[in-house]
């Protein structure tokens, strides 16, 4: 089992949309039973909320479910149990790469996974309210991280 685990700030954005990207492709995909989704925040603001309307709205629009989604705190124990932690920005990257330690997961910048974008970080649609970009973000690099976890580990 590969496990996956979305960082943004209060894991109601864009967190959570990626969640339920990735887990709606690998199901696409038939990797379903091999790759767990997660996603959690940096900060506590929001623990046992359900994803923000306007991401919960682009995911219904998109036909993929949010079912299970809730926001949690990054905890410590998620550096072991998470092949690849993604996050959002260089904030959330930064905070992640300082708390891990020796850990062995994999942490990633989300937007390393579309170098074709001039966008370095995901802008975070709390503040923006553009949704739409975000899923747009979303929907390619799930692609190219599906694609980077069969390479690597499947």
């Amino acid at each position: 089992m590969i496990n996956v685990l979305f960082v943004c700030l209060g894991n109601i954005c864009r967190s959570p949309m990626g969640e339920a990207v990735l887990r709606h492709k690998a199901q696409e995909r038939g990797l379903g039973a091999k790759i767990r989704v997660d996603s959690a925040g940096t900060g506590d603001w929001h623990i046992g909320n359900p994803p923000h309307e306007g991401t919960l709205k682009q995911l219904k629009l998109h036909g993929i479910s949010e079912q299970g989604i809730q926001a949690r705190q990054m905890k410590g124990h998620d550096f072991e149990a998470f092949d690849y932690i993604v996050c959002m920005d260089d904030s959330n990257e930064r905070n992640m790469r300082k708390l891990a330690g020796g850990a062995e997961a994999d942490i990633l910048k989300f937007m390393d996974l579309l170098p074709q974008e001039k966008l370095r970080e995901v802008p975070d649609p709390y503040f923006t309210g553009n949704f739409e970009e975000t899923y747009r973000l979303m929907d390619a690099g799930c692609n190219a991280l599906l694609d980077k976890i069969i390479e690597e580990k499947l």
